[in-house]
């Protein structure tokens, strides 16, 4: 049984909620949630805790069943992010409770490492609000920390960043230079400007890299259809490898829509809760990458099944990762147990700087693809003394 939980906010990453789990032999484990943290760290204690520490229950699916919300569940809202946070906290207890790796109790690895790509962020991107758009990049003015700012460079300087990535092994980048047109205009309409401005950068990886560099290119869901299809048209020819939430995901045959239009991969689902959101764009044939977020759909008892869901409609999973170490980690043993794991998205801004400020244990990364861990559990642990770090704030439920 539980007798713990506790929460820790830290002030290098102020979205980000680490939630642990102590059992009555004293053994932890760790799991965080991203994006509102305050309120999923209210949630957690004065709602979760108390269902939790009544509980004899410390299997995930089992503790799954006793958190099911009433309301809250049909997205990845705060009920949702913060049983996820609970179960990913869980299945590491349960692997340092058997000595066993994550990947090995989903199944066990197919393979010792996997493809990743970059996802060209910075160090600061969406550090200050719960909320994707431009005013939360956290772009730094020009000649200013320019160490894995890698958001600025692919605006500014595409071919140079892309260079660099190849240097160091990456095959695979992700991109988003449509997005500040969409804002303008709600994503109702792109002008030929905008469209051949962000096209342009497209173009210089592609100068610079030929086909030896896969190139994501991310919308965030920021377009109706109309103007994601003059998207799309234009990217066509420099055949991007996928094109990432184009539209809403949850408008299913706006998606088959784009579907119908194009020949490019569409990929979907980092914001997508639950198997039973995943199913209808599944059964519409309307995307075919699944980007499943271990810690955003339910946690990894539901990322299983939603792996599962895909293969049965023979489509890959591709997890998403721009959020934290714990997940990342999760990620890498989910998408390593799989039998339809693509490729693991990584943001190189995150693993060399704040992921390391916190934990140790985050998946090594190197020659463009990632190793997985053998310790037990996910083998991400918090380094010592971050409950005392300036700023950190730090609350405890425990079994009276």
């Amino acid at each position: 049984m539980l007798t713990k939980i506790e929460t820790i906010r830290v002030p290098v990453q102020p979205n980000l909620l680490l939630v642990l789990v102590t059992d009555d032999q004293g053994e932890t484990g760790l799991g965080e949630s991203f994006f509102g943290a305050q309120a999923v760290d209210a949630y957690v204690h004065e709602t979760a805790a108390p269902i939790l520490l009544a509980s004899n229950h410390t299997a995930p699916e089992a503790v799954a069943c006793e958190l099911r919300s009433y309301v809250g569940y049909q997205g990845s809202g705060v009920e949702t992010r913060g049983n996820a946070a609970i179960d990913v906290a869980l299945w590491d207890l349960l692997g340092k409770q058997s000595g066993r790796p994550l990947a090995n109790l989903l199944g066990g690895p197919l393979s010792a490492s996997i493809p990743v790509y970059n996802t060209c962020a910075g160090p600061s991107y969406v550090r200050e609000q719960s909320r994707q758009w431009s005013g939360n990049w956290g772009l730094k003015p020009a000649g200013r920390g320019r160490r894995f700012e890698d958001l600025q460079r692919f605006m500014n300087d595409p071919a140079g960043l892309t260079c660099e990535l190849m240097e160091l092994g990456y095959r695979a980048m992700k991109i988003w230079p449509f997005d500040e047109a969409a804002e303008r205009s709600r994503g109702t309409d792109i002008t030929h400007e905008e469209l051949q401005a962000g096209l342009n950068i497209v173009r210089q990886v592609r100068e610079v890299a030929g086909d030896r560099m896969r190139v994501m290119v991310e919308l965030h869901g920021l377009w109706l259809v109309p103007a994601a299809k003059q998207i799309l048209a234009g990217l066509a020819e420099f055949a991007p490898y996928w094109v990432e939430d184009p539209v809403r995901p949850d408008a299913v045959d706006g998606l088959r829509s784009l579907a119908d239009s194009t020949d490019l991969w569409i990929a979907t689902g980092e914001t997508v809760a639950g198997r039973r959101g995943f199913l209808p764009l599944l059964q519409r044939r309307a995307i075919d990458v699944v980007t499943v977020d271990v810690q955003w759909c339910g946690g990894v008892t539901e990322a299983q099944k939603i792996a599962t869901l895909a293969d049965t409609f023979g489509m890959p999973v591709a997890p998403h990762d721009c959020t934290g170490p714990v997940t990342l980690a999760a990620s890498a043993h989910l998408v390593m147990s799989q039998p339809n794991g693509l490729i693991q998205e990584t943001a190189r801004a995150f693993i060399n700087t704040w992921y390391r400020d916190i934990a140790d244990g985050v998946p090594d990364v190197s020659g463009g693809v990632m190793s997985l861990s053998t310790r037990p559990g996910h083998g991400v642990l918090l380094r010592p003394g971050l409950r005392d770090v300036p700023g950190a704030k730090v609350r405890v439920s425990a079994r009276s």
